[in-house]
């Protein structure tokens, strides 16, 4: 096999043609298109990497990696919280007790959650609520609210707001709920709208008395885990049995399972961009072989191999195709290197959980796409190469 005439024709074929130029246009479609798919794909796949490492970190601060409830009333007490300290001390642990309420302020109303914590513990596994807290001290009845509950009832820190438990105590002849004046003392801004209008928190000391609760006794126990999910594991085969353990992913299931097959259905989508640019492939390889019969004719008359003839058009096909990838790799990454740098668009803080674009590219989901790029183009170049290769000899000669 004579290795030098492969590239050598292929270089030649690859030339702009006067007298067939639209040979030449499809295959500058079929190298913008497969350029523009990559692209599009990469820039795509960024975004919703990014906008899930961003709805997960949120996630994760808001509903703690870890939680311990108990499964039946007074199994989550100061002697589980001291034995779990001692057998985990590279974990933090924050008890909590927790109220379903209303926040009332004038004529508005919401429902929510009100959290007893204790701030010192509290904002070593909150990291948002430490940015609220900072190093002031939180006196008794004070109250930490949502950035978005504080804009929606227009109320400022050192205005009070009034709590409705949802629990009921006598008074005469009936039963009432409590309710409870809080001072507030500072506000939260967690990204997420949901959280930042439900979550409200208060000492633990505040709440245990609102709710009759011994100081020794907890609603649950917040922990941080840097690796929640084997410490899970570990946490579980020394609990007591009246208390459970709960991941943050465990809440959320459903959410991240939306989100993978958005990102799945998303990437089959835009690959077929990239199938589409191919077929510009195959008309312009179909073309390249019906204008050029005689000299393939005669290449094969004159020593010339079908295999050399079938590997010159193979590599015909893939030099535009991965002239292509190339080409939409570095726009690619050149779209997320801007977009990333500079705040081109702004997202409204209220719907997403950050006001920038997130982008992340991970390693895997780029190999995906430059592997399927290169199959789709291998896969269009091959039947043109295999009918460039099965020209017959004798019928084209005597024609020509």
């Amino acid at each position: 096999m004579n290795k030098s005439i492969i590239p050598y024709l292929t270089k030649r074929f690859l030339r702009f043609d006067n007298e067939q130029p639209f040979i030449f246009l499809s295959a500058l479609l079929a190298f913008l298109g497969i350029s523009l798919g990559v692209m599009v794909l990469l820039v795509a796949m960024a975004l919703m990497n990014g906008f899930d490492n961003e709805f997960r970190k949120k996630l994760t601060i808001m509903n703690y990696p870890l939680t311990i409830v108990p499964k039946f009333y007074g199994a989550v007490n100061d002697d589980l919280l001291m034995d779990l300290e001692s057998k985990f001390p590279h974990l933090r642990f924050s008890p909590y007790v927790q109220s379903s309420i209303m926040v009332r302020s004038g004529s508005k109303l919401e429902g929510g959650y009100l959290f007893g914590v204790n701030f010192k513990d509290e904002v070593e596994v909150n990291s948002v609520l430490k940015e609220a807290v900072g190093s002031s001290e939180i006196p008794k009845f004070n109250v930490i609210v949502g950035k978005t509950l504080k804009d929606d009832f227009d109320i400022f820190i050192g205005d009070r707001l009034m709590y409705v438990f949802t629990k009921l105590e006598p008074g005469g002849l009936s039963v009432t709920p409590k309710i409870k004046r809080f001072k507030i003392k500072g506000v939260f801004d967690s990204g997420l709208t949901a959280y930042d209008k439900a979550y409200s928190y208060t000492t633990l000391a505040s709440l245990q008395a609102m709710m009759h609760m011994p100081s020794t006794q907890y609603d649950g126990i917040h922990i941080y885990s840097d690796t929640p999910h084997s410490d899970i594991l570990k946490i579980k085969d020394v609990l007591p049995v009246g208390a459970s353990i709960k991941g943050w992913w465990e809440d959320n299931v459903n959410f991240f399972a939306a989100l993978e097959l958005e990102k799945a259905s998303l990437f089959i989508v835009l690959m077929l961009i990239i199938l589409i640019a191919s077929i510009n492939i195959i008309s312009s390889l179909l073309m390249t072989v019906m204008n050029r019969r005689g000299e393939i004719a005669l290449l094969l008359a004159l020593g010339t191999t079908k295999l050399e003839i079938k590997k010159t058009f193979l590599y015909l096909g893939v030099a535009i195709g991965i002239g292509g990838i190339i080409a939409g790799v570095l726009l690619g990454m050149s779209t997320i290197w801007v977009l990333g740098t500079f705040e081109i668009i702004s997202l409204p803080k209220d719907v997403y959980p950050t006001s920038t674009l997130p982008l992340d590219l991970s390693l895997k989901d780029f190999i995906l796409i430059v592997v399927g790029a290169f199959g789709i183009v291998i896969a269009s170049s091959y039947y043109p190469a295999k009918k460039a290769s099965e020209v017959d000899v004798l019928t084209v000669l005597r024609n020509e």
